[in-house]
């Protein structure tokens, strides 16, 4: 990411941010998309860098509510695959996770085929706003500082979800805390801050001339290599096969709830994560390769379309995901290809059974990732050049942590409008108005 350089200022309403590009690239960039950036270890490192996200909600997913977890690795490793290669990028696959908050909760538990009319719901809406031009006029006509708002509570939202998986134990099944962590042990506190001292000492701030250690991987197989030392016996439960395919049966009921409770609070959340902060953040990461909006938009339809009726979980991009597999070494579609091969294999080798070791997995560790991937999200907002701009990106950041992206997104944009309208020389425009309405009754009355 470019530093920000003092006096710089970026416009508030900016509608010439994207250029027009092909949804579909042309072969000859195809061809470079799995191109090495950098190092195979570095992008290895960078492919497990939003696990932090991943694993938390899919988990949960697999215990409360019955997902079956061979399906959905199957087929968010094809997402991954197919995402790398068209974007060249490592535009992130993570799950739904406003569907995801219901789904799991007690008040509003949803069935599997509510959850997958939830995400075929949202997934519809994305698709038409892709396909019909109506995101990439959405995105050229938000003011900045508003998507810069949006980013920055997103990212602060992880960190705080980070420090809490890394200080509390975590009940993943209920979304609950259960104390303190204790300080030593498999999933300790000191295991955490091992791994967090670790990853600062090897990488530092993420700087490029210092990801010559794939830090991220090599904390990432620790907490694997754990799973089995905090219990044995999940050796004994794995079988060795993919999970049968099933489609989904889902009734109008289903369409019904899964609809009003999961597809309408997941839709804004999808549009303004997923798709704007998604490509936001592309541009100032990969300046000579940011992700067009209605690709994005298209991208995220068409995935839950093919995965949602064979039960796989709702995905999405997300702009989270993106900053921290950059944060960890990834530069172009190579470490998802990398993230891609791995769940493949383990969705084909063991099938659901594997989640019986992914729940053993340390909590710690997770949270350590998480923080990395929410600080590097967050830093993005430092580009504010004014205090104006970084007023509106502050006020929306903190209506969205407080409430919801949605009501950060319109309030910022209310804040903008009364900026623009005090900027207006209301007295001049007045007094201008009224003498040329006099100067024209004036000469009406001569030539009468």
């Amino acid at each position: 990411m470019e530093p920000y350089t003092a006096g710089e200022s970026v416009p508030l309403l900016d509608d010439s941010t994207q250029p027009h590009r092909p949804l579909c690239p042309p072969l000859s960039s195809l061809s470079s998309s799995f191109c090495l950036k950098t190092t195979i270890w570095s992008e290895l490192s960078g492919a497990v860098g939003d696990l932090g996200t991943y694993i938390p909600i899919v988990l949960a997913l697999s215990l409360v509510n019955g997902l079956d977890l061979g399906t959905t690795l199957i087929f968010t490793a094809l997402y991954n695959a197919i995402t790398g290669l068209l974007f060249g990028i490592p535009i992130p696959v993570q799950p739904m996770k406003s569907i995801a908050a219901v789904a799991i909760s007690p008040s509003s538990r949803l069935s599997l085929p509510q959850i997958m009319a939830a995400g075929l719901s949202t997934a519809s809406a994305l698709l038409l706003l892709g396909a019909s031009g109506l995101m990439s006029v959405f995105y050229r006509l938000i003011p900045l500082p508003v998507v810069r708002g949006v980013q920055l509570s997103q990212g602060l939202a992880f960190a705080f979800s980070a420090i809490s998986y890394i200080t509390l134990n975590q009940d993943l099944s209920s979304g609950k805390t259960a104390g303190s962590r204790p300080f030593l042990g498999p999933d300790g506190l000191l295991l955490a801050l091992s791994a967090l001292l670790f990853i600062l000492l090897s990488s530092g701030a993420g700087n490029e001339r210092r990801l010559l250690v794939p830090s991220a991987l090599i904390v990432f197989f620790l907490g694997f290599i754990l799973c089995f030392a905090r219990d044995p016996s999940v050796i004994k439960n794995l079988k060795l096969g993919p999970s049968p395919l099933r489609v989904m049966a889902i009734t109008w009921e289903d369409w019904k709830i899964g609809f009003i409770r999961g597809a309408i609070p997941q839709i804004p959340l999808s549009v303004l994560n997923s798709v704007v902060a998604v490509c936001k953040l592309s541009g100032d990461l990969f300046p000579d390769r940011e992700a067009s909006v209605a690709a994005v938009s298209i991208s995220v339809g068409l995935m839950n379309w093919a995965g949602c009726w064979f039960g796989a979980m709702p995905v999405c991009h997300g702009a989270g995901g993106l900053a921290g597999q950059y944060r960890f070494g990834g530069r172009s579609g190579l470490s998802v290809l990398f993230l891609a091969a791995g769940k493949m294999l383990l969705g084909l080798m063991f099938g659901n059974s594997f989640v019986r070791i992914l729940g053993q997995f340390p909590v710690g560790i997770l949270g350590v990732l998480l923080l990395f991937s929410g600080v590097e999200l967050a830093m993005a907002s430092r580009d504010m050049g004014s205090k104006e701009e970084s007023f509106v990106m502050l006020v929306s950041a903190a209506v969205s942590i407080k409430s919801s992206a949605a009501a950060g997104f319109v309030c910022g944009l209310l804040i903008v409008l009364v900026l623009r309208i005090r900027e207006v020389e209301w007295f001049h425009l007045l007094r201008g108005r009224l003498c040329g309405s006099a100067a024209r009754s004036g000469s009406a009355h001569q030539q009468a």
